[in-house]
Parts: structure tokens; C-alpha cells; sequence
């Protein structure tokens, strides 16, 4: 670390133990003594005293100001577009849209399933936010930006605009590289996120709604969120600085400037922030983005194992005298688990010594250990905990994918009804018009399937199945098997409103 950096690290650091020693001194109630809070009159408040707070409030304003600075020309944003379907012979004799739309998406009761044509112009269809990287013009952003987009436009802080090409994505974890050819470009500082706690102070820097640069502020509220249910590998950082449609491939950054994770989803019933948003943590942001730029892939680390929470019926029908834990469900022939001698029912307890959190959490530790890593495991096993070395495997995310619990969803879903389905993100929402509404989103519908014969169309969401609500893909798999007669009742909605359709699957 260069001295300067040093110094500023110091200074922004001595700003905030100035406005909390100043807040203290000021507050009524706080005195100073070893077990007394005695009450100071307002009239022993001084003129001193105030410009003291004053100036040291105004410290901490310059510092959060100095991050903004040094890192917001090294903030892009990124307008995604993509081909769009329309019902052959919608178009004129040239071929253009007829006017009246002003260049948005075409409803979807305009589109048909068969006879088909594209634009040849790509339509804007969403936005984003990304951060540089690099000085030649590498990019992080999130895969749902970037993952499925036929063009990609970044535009920077002093307003230039460059065309962007994807390197690679991974819709494991929701990272994207992309790339302009640009030289010379201002470098967001990368930081450390294991180093993180909870309790400090963070800025979320984006374009959310299309408000280029806007900036937030706030803290990190929990560490190793794995059980939200957004990718197959999280441990997100939480946040309550306000992210909001638009944010989503920003950095969120520490007082010191540096950036410690990229900004994601929310969770939220109005569609905006409630002061819960997600990050992914820069560390897992680099893992991914290095194997992205050197192969375009990514590999994981792996130990061939089903794993699940212990939930507090698992505990008591196990007759465990632990209360926290992972579930050890399954273990695959001939994998590292199975070679280290791993069994099912086994509970993981600590990984390396540390106490174990949740199931996505671990997952995503496993995931970032290098091939041929020794870790160390402490199971409880019909309650005498013992200890297990296990050498990681790899596999490609590929492969990986193939096992996920998100595919087995999908597989099931198309095995039955002939659709695709994925999680309805926030940014999803908004581009379909789904903002406070939670289900299902319809990604595919093979032709002549039962779904198709329904009438259920790509887009289409799916909030309920068999009476049962579900907003992901565990529970929609999960009611699926409730059906009766062989008929699977379902609660459709699109933009004509919201209808119950009864599809047979025998």
C-alpha cells in the first residue's frame, strides 16, 4: 500500500473516531465515569463543542465524498438489447415495426408460436450497472445483465460510448466479464470481502431506473447469506443501502474506497428497495472473473455430496443433540466424500474448524477450494463427532449444473408440463411487469406439449400450483406433486390478468 493510500486510510479513519467520540460527548444522558450516565444540561453544550462535531460530521461527509470520487469514474453503465420475436406479417413492406409503439418490446398477445421472424436491429430491452476491472477495458457486471444480451452498450462517466463484447458468464454465481476496447481507463480498487464485518459502513454506486451514477449509502447488515434462494452459489453480503432495479453488476464499496462486492437482487414486496439488497462478495466476484478471462468457463471445487440444512424436525427425528449444521443426504459413488469416507445422515458441523452456516453458504466455500486441496470436516455422527479429511475434486460448471437443485426443477417441469422455468429476479419483474408479485417466470414451452395445449405462453408467470403459492423452483417442484387425477392445477398470470389453467399430464 503506497503511503498516500496509507495517509487517506488513516485520515477517513480518524474521521469516523472523531464524529463518534464527538456524538458522545454531545449526548445527553452519556457521561464521562466508570458506571455513572449522568444527564448534561444543554447549557453546558458549548460553541466549542459544536463546531468539534461539526467539523468532525463534515470529516466523515469528505470521506464518504473522497470514495465517490476516486471510484464513480470507474462505474459504467450498460444498456442491454436483445432480438425480439414478432408474429410474421406484423411488419410493413419494409420490414420495420408499424408506428405507434415508440420502440418498446411488443406485447406478448401479439406474438405467435409459429411463423416467426426477428428484427434485424436489436431492441433495448433492460439496463444495468458494471465496474472496470482493468485499465484495457475488462468489465464486471452481473450475469443477468450481460449472460443473455445480442448487444451490450457501456457508457462511461465522461460520456463515452463503446459497443461491449461477453467474455464469458456464469449464472452459478450471477458474474459476468465483458469487454470494451478502450486503453487507459480509470480501475475500481478491488478489496477483500473476508475481511468485511458486519456493522461498517458501505456505498452502493449505480444506475438504477436509468439514474446514471446515483449513489447510497448504508451498512452491511449480515455476512454468508447462502439461503436466499437467488443462485446455486451464495454468500451474500447484505446490505441496506438502497439497491434498486438498475443497480444490479455495481460495486459496493467500503469507506476505504475499495470495492468488496457487486450489487445483485433485493428482496422486497414493492418492487423497490426496502433496505435489503444482496452482493456478492468481490472474493468469489475474482475467482469467477479470473477463470472467465483465462478460459471462459469455470470450475469448481467439489465433494460430491447432497447437503440440506438441519431444521428442527430433521433434528428431532434424527434424535440429534445438535441444533445447527448441514445434513449430509446423499453421498456419490466414487466421489472425494465417498473416498474419505463420508456417509449419509452424517452432520457437518465445522469446516477447517469454523462452525458451518448455511447449505449455500458452505456450498460456495467448497466451490472456491483449489483441486486437490485437503479440508478439514467435523461430523456429528449418531452423536460421537468425529473428523474426516477429504481431498477436493473439480468440476466444470457444466457439469455441476447437471446436479444443481435448480436443474432437477427445470427437468421435472419440462418432463411434465413441456415448460422452462426460472426465478423471478427483481430486474425480471420490472421488465415484465411483475413488480410486488412473486412465482415463477416461463422461460420455454416446447411445442405441442401439455402447457402449450393450456395455453400458458413464454413470459407468462406461475404464482401458483396445485393451491400451493411458490416463488422458486424448490417449491414449485414440490407442488407438483400434489396433483390429482393427473392434472396439475396452475394460477397463470400475464398481462391480460390472472387465471387458473388445469393441464393434463397424463
Amino acid at each position: 500500500m503506497s503511503q498516500l493510500a496509507k495517509t487517506k486510510r488513516f485520515l477517513w479513519g480518524s474521521a469516523l473516531v472523531a464524529a463518534v467520540a464527538a456524538t458522545i460527548s454531545l449526548t445527553p444522558g452519556l457521561a464521562k465515569g466508570n458506571d455513572t450516565f449522568a444527564e448534561q444540561p444543554a447549557s453546558q453544550v458549548t460553541a466549542h463543542d459544536n463546531l468539534n462535531a461539526v467539523a468532525a460530521v463534515d470529516a466523515l461527509s469528505n470521506a464518504f465524498a473522497q470514495v465517490v470520487d476516486t471510484t464513480s469514474p470507474a462505474v459504467v453503465y450498460i444498456t442491454i438489447e436483445k432480438k425480439l420475436e414478432m408474429p410474421a406479417g406484423f411488419y410493413d413492406g419494409d420490414g420495420n415495426m408499424p408506428e405507434g409503439f415508440f420502440g418498446f418490446p411488443m406485447p406478448r398477445q401479439f406474438r405467435a408460436p409459429r411463423g416467426q421472424q426477428q428484427f434485424d436491429a436489436p431492441m433495448r430491452v433492460g439496463e444495468g450497472s458494471g465496474f472496470i476491472m482493468s485499465s484495457d477495458g475488462y468489465i464486471l457486471t452481473n450475469n443477468h445483465v450481460a449472460g443473455d444480451a445480442d448487444r451490450l452498450t457501456v457508457k462511461l462517466s465522461d460520456g463515452r460510448v463503446f459497443e461491449a463484447k461477453v467474455i464469458g458468464s456464469d449464472p452459478a454465481t450471477e458474474v459476468a466479464l465483458i469487454k470494451i476496447e478502450a486503453t487507459d481507463l480509470p480501475v475500481a480498487k478491488l478489496g477483500n470481502s473476508d475481511a468485511l464485518r458486519v456493522g461498517e459502513w458501505v456505498l452502493a454506486i449505480g444506475s438504477p431506473f436509468g439514474l446514471n451514477h446515483t449513489v447510497t449509502s448504508g451498512i452491511v447488515s449480515a455476512r454468508g447469506r447462502g439461503d436466499v434462494r437467488i443462485v446455486d452459489y451464495a454468500d451474500f453480503i447484505q446490505t441496506d443501502a438502497a439497491i434498486n432495479p438498475g443497480n444490479s453488476g455495481g460495486p459496493l464499496l467500503n469507506i476505504h474506497g475499495e470495492v468488496v462486492g457487486m450489487n445483485t437482487a433485493i428482496m422486497s414486496r414493492s418492487g423497490g428497495s426496502d433496505g435489503v439488497g444482496f452482493a456478492i462478495p468481490i472474493n468469489m466476484v475474482k475467482y469467477v472473473a479470473d477463470q472467465l478471462k483465462e478460459n471462459g468457463t469455470v470450475t469448481r471445487g467439489f465433494l460430491g455430496v447432497g447437503i440440506q440444512p438441519l431444521t428442527p424436525e430433521l433434528a428431532k427425528y434424527f434424535d440429534m443433540k445438535e441444533s445447527t449444521g448441514i445434513l449430509v443426504s446423499e453421498v456419490q459413488p466414487g466421489s472425494p466424500a465417498d473416498k474419505a469416507g463420508l456417509r449419509r445422515d452424517d452432520l457437518i458441523l465445522e469446516l477447517n474448524g469454523q462452525r458451518v452456516g448455511d447449505a449455500g453458504a458452505f456450498r460456495s466455500q467448497i466451490a472456491m477450494t483449489p483441486k486437490g486441496k485437503d479440508i478439514e470436516l467435523t461430523i456429528d455422527r449418531a452423536g460421537e463427532q468425529i473428523k474426516k479429511s477429504v481431498s477436493v475434486g473439480e468440476k466444470t460448471s457444466e457439469e455441476l449444473e447437471q446436479d444443481s437443485p435448480r436443474n432437477a426443477a427445470k427437468q421435472e417441469s419440462q418432463g411434465k408440463l413441456g415448460i422452462g422455468i426460472q426465478p423471478l429476479t427483481s430486474d425480471l419483474a420490472k421488465q415484465f411487469g411483475y413488480e410486488g408479485t412473486t412465482g415463477v417466470l416461463v422461460t420455454q414451452v416446447a411445442p405441442g406439449s401439455p402447457a402449450m395445449r393450456a395455453g400458458i405462453g413464454e413470459g407468462d408467470l406461475i404464482t401458483e400450483v396445485n393451491r400451493e403459492p411458490v416463488s422458486n423452483l424448490s417449491e414449485f417442484q414440490k407442488a407438483m406433486k400434489s396433483g390429482k387425477n393427473g392434472t396439475v392445477l396452475l394460477r397463470v398470470q400475464n398481462e391480460q390478468g390472472s387465471r387458473y389453467t388445469a393441464v393434463s399430464i397424463e
